[in-house]
């Protein structure tokens, strides 16, 4: 059974609102762009041209802003002095590029100024003092934090004590007691008047930027840019301002660095978009801090070197493919023990592997936890056998960082948030650690969480999927977080052409169908569903965004599937001539209408399973289970209905087995019956015990045909049998061998067959469903 991983809410789908259709009239676009614009908030025609049409004019005065001004004059006034400015940045790609910004500003203003970014190996993440030690000691009379800073009382304290002052421009979570900085730039801080307050690291640089060289600087935009998609802040307001110039100057960027960078991806500027951020620029730059120094990050971003962009090009892109590799291969071995005897049973995942390389984990985390629907954590225990460290993702309704908050004793390290953690453990005590996890699971009632939601934009067919669409849809963009790319919501008259794709058959590919009209649809990571999915072809229905396929010069429209779901009882065709220990590996219910069958195949059903079996029915109440799998075929189409009527399932699997077909066998003529009882009428003592198949042989018949032909006769009277000798009863009784009690079972048997196991999936389909007793 496939069912969907999120609740699906349609608000307004496919029934525009009047302040929709006023709203489109307005702004002359389409009412469902219209009822999108109002779903996420723009209901003014003043709010929605705004976001329709983001430009620089709606950026704020970067001097609202808590400190701008006292952290500019400090800064200018280290620029007039002559003193070493030190920029401490972050390793990821946030990180980097308001490093760079920062830097190239600062360089324009003729600052004496370097950048150091922490080794997330060796310094960990944000202000360290002892860093800050070393780069006071090494010259550095101001340091200016971008993209950390907050959480840094203990480095900022020691920069202090050591005469040297520290601005803070950051964008996290702001703790309570805030440390002793010259200047705490931050665009929620409570004391500040800034209205925008989900900038990236390198939008408030970019912010300081601006009020540093007192105008905006665009040609910083393209940075500001990527830093705002690679983390993953909203894009609205002055983050889609900054997105969409940012991308219209990155395609025609003339850093030496990103040309190369982009090159190497793949990227062509005529289609460059926030997916080419997202999916392309993005990792690449993560890739350094991850695996080692991210500091050639920002050299790649500030070089005018062509020559040196290109070397840092390459070095960064065979550092993403190494990093691609680690997350592949550690995948591969946590997704295994994930779902070995051992983890499975948990209600969280709790994975722990050697040598595994941490800067990769919290990616590797985030594929178990999609391939699972558990929370996970993954870790990799250290060299000396002491700790293991890494990361954790979570799930929608359960806190990550509640659940380990309190279990410090457990840890040597530890920090995050609800969604995310990192972790040092003790080794000893990860079994403790497993036991606490899902116990937090059971406190925060894990199992109880509803679904989290998908909104959808509209109810759509096959035929209404155009190019049209497509482009109007684009007028919202570019995507991200609390702008997510429009979903619509799809339930075909059919699919077809089911197939899983790739090297380990791990995506789906399907054509949605209405009517004369068909587009194909890309399921990532659901290649598993294939069977299921053709079994039930007008059953489906799914969740998709649109997209378009380029192959050879051609565009078509696809289907980039986000959730899918078969609707009612979902029936499966197996039918086989051959029974193998694989159809036998899954619980559910193994349905039986022949009792020797049924008795031979009990030590085959795997633990869990139940079996049963039609004579038993009336003495077993009703039965429910995710899956029936109906075993061999029972002799009337009334067995089958007895057996639907007592147990009720969510699926049914049909494999409809039969050792021999009476209906490719059929029933002897009538010329077959006079020949073999003339033969006996003739002879005396037939012996049917030992020398049948030379009977079959000399009367011309197949041998399971005799049999049955002397069963009938049996019944009729017309022979008897005793000790295997066959003799013709004297003056039998004129009676029709249609009569016979095995000609009419063979008769049921050849109907039933004909039914059930020559039919199409379809037919068969419609018939084992009309069977199925309603609730």
């Amino acid at each position: 059974m496939i069912n969907s991983h999120y609740d699906w809410q349609f608000k307004n789908a496919n029934d525009a609102s009047s302040e929709a259709e006023e709203l489109a009239s307005a702004l002359s676009v389409e009412p469902l762009i219209a009822q999108i614009l109002i779903n996420r908030g723009y209901q003014s025609v003043a709010s929605a041209t705004a976001f329709l049409h983001p430009d620089l004019s709606q950026l704020a005065d970067p001097f609202l802003m808590h400190d701008m001004q006292v952290g500019t004059e400090r800064i200018q006034a280290a620029i007039m002095a002559g003193e070493k400015i030190t920029i401490y940045g972050d390793y990821d790609a946030d990180g980097v590029t308001s490093t760079a910004i920062m830097y190239d500003t600062l360089l324009q203003l003729g600052a004496e100024v370097d950048y150091f970014i922490p080794n997330r190996f060796v310094d960990g993440y944000g202000p360290n003092a002892a860093a800050f030690e070393r780069l006071i000691k090494a010259g550095t009379q101001l340091i200016v934090t971008v993209d950390n800073g907050v959480s840094g009382h203990d480095a900022i304290a020691r920069a202090n004590e050591l005469g040297v002052e520290v601005v803070v421009t950051d964008h996290h979570e702001l703790p309570e007691i805030l440390p002793d900085a010259a200047a705490i730039i931050h665009p929620r801080h409570p004391q500040g008047q800034y209205q925008f307050g989900g900038l990236s690291g390198a939008g408030v640089a970019f912010k300081v930027a601006t009020a540093l060289l007192e105008e905006i600087p665009q040609e910083l935009l393209d940075l500001a840019a990527i830093g705002t998609v690679a983390d993953l802040v909203p894009i609205v307001g002055e983050n889609r301002v900054l997105v969409t110039t940012g991308l219209k100057l990155l395609a025609a960027t003339e850093r030496p660095g990103l040309q190369a960078l982009m090159a190497g991806a793949g990227i062509k500027p005529e289609t460059l978009d926030e997916q080419s951020i997202g999916f392309g620029i993005a990792p690449r730059l993560n890739a350094l801090g991850r695996l080692d120094d991210a500091a050639p990050a920002v050299e790649l971003l500030t070089t005018l070197d062509p020559d040196q962009a290109q070397s840092l090009a390459d070095l960064t892109e065979s550092q993403n493919k190494y990093r691609q590799k680690l997350v592949a291969d550690i995948s591969k071995e946590a997704l295994q023990q994930a779902e070995d005897e051992a983890h499975s049973g948990h209600p969280t995942a709790l994975i722990v592997g050697e040598n595994w390389h941490e800067g990769v984990l919290g990616i590797v985390a985030s594929k178990v936890v999609e391939a699972t629907g558990k929370p996970a954590v993954v870790l990799s225990r250290s060299k000396d056998g002491m700790t293991a460290k890494g990361s954790g993702r979570s799930v929608a309704g359960f806190n990550l960082f509640e659940a380990f908050d309190d279990q410090r004793d457990l840890l040597v390290a530890f920090g995050g948030h609800a969604a995310a953690v990192g972790m040092t453990a003790k080794a000893t005590e990860l079994d403790a650690l497993q036991r606490a996890f899902d116990a937090a699971a059971a406190k925060q009632q894990l199992a109880d969480q509803p679904k989290p939601t998908l909104p959808i934009a509209a109810r759509l067919s096959a035929g209404e999927v155009t190019q049209k669409l497509y482009q109007q849809l684009h007028e919202l963009a570019p995507f991200g977080t609390d702008n997510p790319v429009p979903l619509f919501a799809f339930s075909p008259a059919s699919v077809n052409d089911v197939k899983a794709i790739g090297a380990a058959g791990n995506h789906l590919k399907f054509k949605v169908v209405d009517g004369a009209h068909s587009v194909d649809a890309i399921d990532f990571g659901d290649g598993a569903f294939a069977t299921e999915l053709a079994a039930a072809p007008t059953q489906v229905s799914l969740v998709a965004q649109l997209s378009v396929n380029v192959w050879q010069g051609r565009t078509t429209m696809q289907l980039m599937v986000k959730d899918i779901a078969l609707t009612g009882l979902v029936f499966e065709d197996q039918r086989t001539q051959t029974l193998r220990q694989s159809m036998f590996t899954q619980t559910g219910i193994y349905a039986f209408f022949n009792p020797k069958l049924y008795d031979q195949l009990q030590p085959q059903l795997p633990a869990g399973a139940t079996s049963w079996l039609l004579a038993d029915a009336d003495r077993v109440p009703l039965i429910k289970t995710p899956v029936l799998y109906l075993v061999d075929c029972p002799t009337t189409l009334v067995d089958l209905e007895s057996a639907l009527t007592h147990i009720r399932a969510q699926k049914i699997v049909a494999y409809f087995y039969t050792k021999q077909s009476h209906y490719l066998l059929g029933v002897p003529d009538r010329q077959q019956y006079a020949k073999l009882f003339r033969f006996v009428k003739a002879h005396h003592d037939v012996d049917v015990s030992h020398r049948l198949a030379e009977l079959a042989k000399y009367l011309q018949l197949d041998q399971d045909q005799l049999v049955f032909m002397i069963q009938n006769f049996i019944e009729l009277h017309f022979v008897t049998v005793t000790n295997g000798l066959m003799n013709a009863t004297v003056a039998p009784d004129n009676q029709p061998i249609e009569s016979a009690p095995s000609y009419v079972t063979r008769q049921q048997q050849i109907k039933t067959e004909k039914q059930l196991l020559y039919s199409e999936t379809p037919a068969l389909r419609e018939l084992v469903l009309s069977y199925v007793a309603e609730e």
